[in-house]
């Protein structure tokens, strides 16, 4: 109820402000506002101008053993006079595709050619757009490409890539791609130096999260490269504090003699990756020497660690040296 009663508020104010004076006036520019917009817009829709239009092509009834090494244009590129009205509907409009006959031009003198000349495109064109339309300019004013009947070869893909995670990240593995290979079209037999390709370079810092990146294959002259670009998936995850408990082990002890530290294992510190952290600890150990224990001038010999696998970083040790006592074993 409340609700009805606060609409019917609104309505009288509207209703207030648009038969008051003010409200007629306001009112009443807005009308012939709207007609003289009707009317510029009718002048213009009727007047001629000029405007680029952008025309979709496509080569129909290719056959399947042909392969184009030149990239085909998606759309021609027209610059077209004509009234207002008819430029408009090609703008709101541009769904339909002139359609090339593959074998009309296709092939003429034996040199992998598509060879469709300026008077060819400039015709088509024009039955494109019709006799009322004037084509100032054309681009490209004609279409040669080149093409290939020969199957490709399959090739690697190498990634070229200097990526380097954020603080506290760390790139866990390999970088992996959507594809590992691609095919590889020519005219002419391919050397058979070229067994793989590689992409254009990659270079990302601060890298806080797994990240896909989209990337082109290098190109090769003289050649078509299917696909001609791969995603790239950079593995990057959070490190995370991890510690255990490392055993002492006395390293050159001659027979007859033993050696005790305090303390007997040292707690090692270290940061994994988060994927890493809920798996079996590595059998990590901390070795002392015997010579350091006859050479030292203390009472203390400094530990070492034993080799820690790559995934284990900023790696501490706690103490880093421990006290001893050397015993002598009688025979």
């Amino acid at each position: 109820m409340a609700l009805k009663e606060q609409f019917r508020k609104i309505t009288d104010r509207i209703h207030l402000a648009a038969t008051s004076a003010r409200g007629r006036e306001v009112g009443l520019f807005l009308l012939f506002l709207v007609i003289s917009y009707v009317f510029w817009l009718l002048l213009t829709l009727n007047n001629e101008s000029q405007e680029d239009i952008d025309v979709p092509i496509t080569i129909v009834n290719v056959p399947d053993s042909v392969t184009f090494i030149t990239e085909v244009p998606p759309v021609i590129k027209a610059s077209v006079r004509d009234k207002g009205s008819i430029l408009m509907r090609y703008r709101f409009n541009n769904s339909k595709v002139m359609k090339i006959e593959w074998r009309e031009y296709a092939g003429k003198s034996n040199d992998n050619r598509f060879l469709m000349g300026r008077q060819d495109l400039g015709a088509r064109l024009r039955d494109y757009f019709g006799t009322s339309s004037q084509i100032v300019t054309v681009a490209p004013d004609s279409l040669k490409l080149i093409y290939t009947t020969n199957p490709g070869r399959r090739v690697a893909v190498h990634v070229n890539a200097d990526v380097r995670p954020a603080l506290g990240n760390i790139v866990n593995g390999p970088l992996s791609l959507n594809t590992d290979s691609v095919t590889l079209y020519s005219v002419t037999d391919l050397p058979h130096s070229i067994n793989s390709v590689e992409t254009l370079p990659i270079i990302r810092s601060k890298l806080s999260d797994t990240t896909s990146v989209m990337v082109n294959i290098k190109p090769i002259d003289g050649v078509r490269i299917v696909p001609d670009n791969v995603i790239v998936t950079i593995p990057v995850e959070p490190l995370i504090a991890r510690s255990q408990m490392a055993p002492i082990v006395v390293k050159n002890m001659p027979a007859g003699y033993g050696l005790l530290t305090f303390p007997s294992q040292i707690e090692v510190s270290y940061l994994v990756p988060m994927s890493a952290y809920n798996t079996e600890p590595y059998d990590i150990k901390a070795y002392v020497d015997f010579a350091d224990a006859l050479a030292s001038p203390t009472s203390k010999i400094p530990v070492a660690m034993s080799l820690m696998p790559e995934l284990y970083r900023d790696v501490t040790i706690t103490p880093d040296s421990v006290e001893y006592i050397v015993e002598q074993r009688r025979p």
